[in-house]
């Protein structure tokens, strides 16, 4: 899968798998943003995918995460 880092995204981590037997990678964002409750906000990834035919990518939140914050 081709991955362009985006000048906004320079310095980032690229997406990976944060343990064996991940189902998905974890994403970072490239902006800071605290959401308020029932908020909702595009935050930029600084990257761009070429998703190949056939294929899905899908962003998900962390539940972990959501659930401790």
């Amino acid at each position: 899968m081709k991955v362009q880092v985006l000048p906004h995204g320079e310095g980032l981590d690229l997406p990976a798998y944060a343990t064996p037997g991940s189902a998905g990678m974890d994403l970072r964002a490239a902006e800071a943003y605290t959401l308020q409750p029932m908020e909702r906000y595009a935050i930029p990834t600084g990257l761009r995918v070429a998703v190949p035919d056939g294929w899905e990518g899908q962003i998900r939140p962390r539940l972990g995460l959501a659930l401790r914050k």
